[in-house]
C-alpha cells in the first residue's frame, strides 16, 4: 500500500492534468503483452495491424523494449503540465533528453529484461537512440492514438470538471468517493491499496498531480519518486466504456426506445456536461447533440444549468429512472 500524508496547504497545491504519453505507453503495453490488464477490445483489435506494421518498418522495437507491467523509461513519458498537454510537448521533452540520462535509464531496463533482438540493440546502443525513439513514437501516436485522442481527452476533461468539484465543495474524502475500489481517503491520508509498494510518503506542501486516463482502466498507479511529482493516475470515468464494448447491449432497449443517439446520450449524462464535451466523448457532431438534447429535454429526461460561459446537462429524476439505473457509460 502506498500512503499519501497530506497537509493544510496539498489541497490548495493538487493540480489536475492529461498525459498523451501516458496514453500512448498504455496502448503500447497493452499491444504488446506487457500490460497484466488486457481485456478483448474491439478497440485493441482495431489497432493490431497497424502495431504489427509500426513493428516491422519503424524502430518502435526499442520503445517497447523500455516498457514494464506497470510503466516505461521517464524519458520517454514525462510528467505532463497541466490539462493543456499535448503530444507535441510530450513529444519536445523526450527529444530533449541528455544522451546520458537516456542511456542510464536504457541500461537499468535491460538489465532486469532479457536482450531484445539484435535489431533492437543496436537502436539501443546508438548515440541517436533519442532522436530514434523520439521518431518512432511520433509515428506511433499519429498512427494509434491521434485519431481517437479528441474523445479519450473528453473524457479525461469531464471526470476533471467533476472531481475538481467534489474536491473543492467536499475536500480529498468527497473527490476521492468512486475514485477507484483501491483508493480511499483515510486518518488523514490517501491511501492505494493492492500495490506491490509499501511506502509513506509526505506531500509536504507540494499537493498531488491528479491524472485522468482513458487507457489504464481498470488498474491504478502512483508516482512517488524523485523522477516525478508526486502523483495518481486513475480511470477517467466513462473510460471503461471503451474497454467494455458488451456493455453497450444493456441499452440495446433504451435504444429501441429512444434512439441510439439519444440513449447513448442519456447513459452519458450520469455526470452533467456541455454540449461540447458530450459531442467530443461520443464523437458526434455538436449541432447533432444540441438537437439530441432538445428533444430529450422536452421530453423531461435531461435539464440544462448555466454554468459560466456554458450550459451542462445532467438527467433528471426521470431520466435516471428511464436508464434504469445502467452504469454503461460510467
Amino acid at each position: 500500500m502506498i500512503r499519501f500524508e497530506v497537509g493544510a496547504d496539498d489541497l490548495l497545491h493538487s493540480r489536475f492534468a492529461v498525459s498523451p504519453a501516458m496514453e500512448l505507453n498504455n496502448i503500447l503495453r497493452r499491444l504488446s503483452g506487457r500490460d497484466r490488464h488486457r481485456p478483448p477490445s474491439p478497440w485493441l483489435d482495431r489497432l493490431r495491424p497497424a502495431f504489427a506494421r509500426l513493428r516491422r518498418e519503424t524502430e518502435l522495437d526499442a520503445a517497447l523494449a523500455l516498457q514494464r507491467p506497470h510503466g516505461g523509461a521517464d524519458f520517454i513519458a514525462r510528467p505532463p503540465a497541466g490539462m493543456a498537454q499535448t503530444w507535441a510537448d510530450d513529444l519536445a521533452a523526450l527529444r530533449s533528453t541528455p544522451l546520458r540520462e537516456a542511456r542510464a535509464e536504457i541500461a537499468s531496463y535491460l538489465d532486469v529484461r532479457p536482450p531484445p533482438s539484435p535489431r533492437t540493440v543496436a537502436v539501443l546502443r546508438d548515440r541517436q537512440v533519442v532522436r530514434r525513439i523520439g521518431d518512432a513514437m511520433d509515428i506511433a501516436w499519429r498512427e494509434l492514438v491521434a485519431p481517437d485522442w479528441p474523445q479519450l481527452r473528453a473524457i479525461c476533461e469531464r471526470d476533471v470538471v467533476h472531481r475538481a468539484g467534489l474536491l473543492g465543495r467536499g475536500g480529498w474524502a468527497a473527490a476521492l468517493d468512486g475514485l477507484h475500489p483501491s483508493v480511499a481517503w483515510h486518518a488523514g491520508g490517501i491511501e492505494v491499496r493492492g500495490l506491490s509498494a509499501r511506502r509513506t510518503v509526505d506531500l509536504n506542501g507540494e499537493g498531488l498531480l491528479l491524472v485522468p486516463g482513458g487507457t489504464i482502466w481498470p488498474g491504478v498507479a502512483v508516482h512517488h519518486d524523485d523522477s516525478w511529482p508526486r502523483a495518481l493516475i486513475y480511470p477517467a470515468r466513462g473510460s471503461a466504456a471503451l474497454w467494455e464494448p458488451d456493455r453497450a447491449d444493456d441499452s440495446a432497449a433504451l435504444a429501441d426506445l429512444l434512439g441510439r443517439s439519444r440513449a447513448r446520450l442519456l447513459l452519458s449524462l450520469a455526470d452533467p456536461a456541455s454540449t461540447t464535451q458530450l459531442a467530443r466523448s461520443l464523437t458526434m457532431a455538436p449541432g447533432a447533440v444540441g438537437d439530441h438534447l432538445a428533444v430529450l429535454r422536452r421530453a423531461g429526461l435531461v435539464r440544462g444549468a448555466r454554468d459560466g460561459r456554458s450550459v451542462l446537462y445532467e438527467r433528471t429524476a426521470l431520466g435516471d429512472a428511464v436508464a434504469g439505473g445502467s452504469s454503461a457509460m460510467d
